[in-house]
């Protein structure tokens, strides 16, 4: 694959302030910093935007799917089909990517748990996964 070519999980921490990582596609880990997200029953919270990326030119050849490795019950991953700009590879104009959500269910009692998601990119290069952890705190 030629150099130059990024994949991007924009993570939004709830004060609004940004974490951004880039994969090179040379590299054979990606990871960030782990970040907690806290939520109550019934609450969702938008974690950022998902795409893949060259020359500002998106390579991606359907939405982003999600899928959890690891996590609480009741919590679930979303990624909605959206265009978003990848301002991180410095491009102007929205592509064709997705908005990564989460939405707690019914929470019983409070925990604090890490969780582990898989994002699955079907890209013009092949299948890319990318994988990310965080802490999770549920309360009722």
């Amino acid at each position: 694959m030629p150099a130059g070519r990024h994949a991007l999980l924009a993570i939004f921490c709830m004060s609004c302030a940004a974490l951004a990582a880039a994969l090179p596609v040379q590299a054979q880990s990606w990871q960030l910093v782990l970040e907690s997200y806290a939520l109550r029953s019934g609450e969702s919270i938008e974690l950022g935007d998902v795409y893949w990326v060259f020359d500002c030119r998106s390579l991606l050849k359907g939405t982003p799917e999600v899928e959890i490795m690891e996590g609480p019950p009741g919590v679930t991953a979303t990624i909605a089909a959206a265009l978003v700009v990848p301002r991180f590879d410095n491009c102007a104009e929205p592509v064709p990517g997705g908005k990564l959500k989460l939405l707690a269910g019914r929470i019983a009692d409070p925990s604090h748990t890490t969780m582990t998601i898989r994002i699955k990119l079907h890209t013009e290069d092949g299948d890319r996964d990318l994988s990310q952890s965080f802490n999770i705190k549920l309360y009722p």
